[in-house]
This record gives structure tokens, C-alpha cells and sequence, in this order.
């Protein structure tokens, strides 16, 4: 399982993350909120909790993997 590490402690321990927000799931990815809601959050499982959006790492992994191309020849 991956988590990703958070600045943040508990006790003088850092926790891991296991979910974002989707500011900062577009931020792991890369491209702007825009771009996130339009072209990756609709391939997303996302868990709400009242007005709460979370996005899981491992849903994130799971989009990156099931999303990639193998690109051949030349890469166009």
C-alpha cells in the first residue's frame, strides 16, 4: 500500500496521507483544478462526507495506472 507523507505531526510523528482534497489532488497530478474536474474527477471514485470531498491516494494511483499509453515508434 502507498500513502503519501504529510507535513503535518501527530505527537512529533508525521502522519501519512491517505486522501486529498481535490485542490491538492490536482496539485499531485500536476494540471490546474479546471483540468482535474473536467478530465480526471469523472474517472474518480470519490468518498463525501457532508460537504467534505475526499480523494483517495490509491484512487489517484489506480486512475494513473489504469490511464497511462504505451506510446510506439516515433511517440506521436
Amino acid at each position: 500500500m502507498s500513502v503519501v507523507d504529510s507535513p503535518k505531526t501527530m505527537r512529533g510523528r508525521e502522519v501519512p496521507r491517505l486522501a486529498f482534497s481535490p485542490d491538492e489532488a490536482a496539485a499531485a497530478l500536476g494540471c490546474s483544478r479546471d483540468f482535474f474536474d473536467n478530465h480526471v474527477r469523472p474517472e474518480l471514485r470519490l468518498v463525501r462526507r457532508g460537504r467534505r470531498v475526499f480523494v483517495a491516494v490509491a484512487e489517484l494511483e489506480r486512475w494513473l495506472k489504469g490511464s497511462g499509453a504505451l506510446t510506439l515508434g516515433d511517440g506521436r
